[in-house]
């Protein structure tokens, strides 16, 4: 009982998301932890840092994985 109390509490205190781009809108800008073969990067990656210039965001959530 008490966990789903503490459960609907943290789902009724929830930020709304943000609304979806539409298709051709500018990305807003955001970072993430970069990484190499060799690991991660000391910095994060952020879009800016790309303004200008063609990108491509690519997930592999196996990646570095047993799965």
């Amino acid at each position: 009982m008490l966990a789903t109390l503490l459960l609907l509490t943290m789902v009724q205190q929830a930020p709304a998301p943000p609304p979806a781009l539409e298709v051709g809108a500018v990305a807003p800008d955001f970072a993430l932890p970069g990484a190499t073969r060799f690991g991660t990067l000391k910095n994060p990656v952020r879009l800016s840092d790309f303004k200008g210039k063609t990108v491509v965001l690519a997930f592999f959530f196996k990646a570095r994985t047993r799965g």
